[in-house]
């Protein structure tokens, strides 16, 4: 499988799910210092709210990086992941001992979950793919739905606005030869599907939801990747440290990859 016969298939969930045959999900948050911020990130403001005995459902969960985690720290965790290759790796990773319901599913059909069921929703990777607005409020309306009253549902989405930086990084004639609308730099939504942080506020403002924190999650790690991962542990923490301080700043917040917003239901 390579872009040109992805760019190809017309079904959309087949689409989304061959995609994850060309990148490799299960090694993304985790193969260096730079690439576990953003994990690192998340589950600093998902720890803000979690309380013992809280059942969480993790939508489009990919390999498992946060449900193995919060599994194996006690929690209660069902996951929902469409794409084959992440399903395999995840369930390569499961033990007798991790407490995870793992269901091959869409996150537009949760029918498998009862109304009101889990605390904690985390929806990290259906609006990466979602392309049409109907199919992502549908999307946020079943997170939503399975949420518990006062519970909390966090929304990954890939930031439109810094990925030049990172991709010129990669490519010095990115800005010529780039893959996006040279008059009003919108990124093209392939592979993935990128929001500004404004069309990020609209799409969870129509859906009603109440939005407590707009983080950037990862920030400029990609950007400063190699000069990231040669930190020393403890200047690491401390950049870690300097990462969260920053995150929420209103005027840096589009200045990374990736966004999260933690909304309650």
């Amino acid at each position: 499988m390579d872009f040109e016969q992805l760019a190809k298939i017309e079904n959309e969930s087949e689409r989304v799910n061959r995609t994850y045959d060309i990148f490799n999900e299960d090694s993304r948050l985790n193969h260096s210092k730079a690439a576990r911020v953003e994990f690192l990130t998340t589950v600093h403001y998902i720890e803000k709210y979690l309380k013992k005995g809280d059942r969480i459902l993790d939508i489009g969960a990919g390999a498992g990086e946060y449900s193995f985690y919060f599994a194996r720290k006690g929690y209660e965790v069902s996951a929902l992941e469409l794409a084959d290759a992440n399903i395999a790796a995840f369930r390569k990773k499961l033990t007798p001992d991790d407490k995870i319901d793992l269901i091959q599913g869409n996150a537009l059909d949760l029918s498998w979950y009862e109304d009101k069921t889990f605390d904690i929703v985390l929806l990290f990777g259906p609006l990466y793919h979602l392309k049409n607005d109907e199919d992502k409020q549908k999307c946020i309306r079943e997170a939503k739905r399975v949420c518990k009253d006062g519970g909390k549902i966090f929304f990954a989405f890939i930031s439109n606005d810094f990925v030049f930086l990172t991709e010129f990084g990669y490519d010095v004639n990115y800005f010529s030869n780039g893959d996006y609308n040279k008059e009003t730099f919108k990124l093209n939504d392939f592979p993935f599907v990128f929001h500004t942080v404004g069309a990020a506020r609209k799409l969870l403002s129509d859906g009603s939801v109440n939005v407590l924190h707009e983080v950037a999650s990862d920030g400029a790690s990609e950007l400063l990747a190699a000069k990231i991962n040669e930190m020393s542990d403890e200047d690491y923490a401390q950049y870690l440290r300097y990462h969260l301080y920053i995150c929420e700043k209103p005027e840096l917040l589009g200045m990374t990859n990736h966004l999260l917003f933690v909304g309650e239901r």
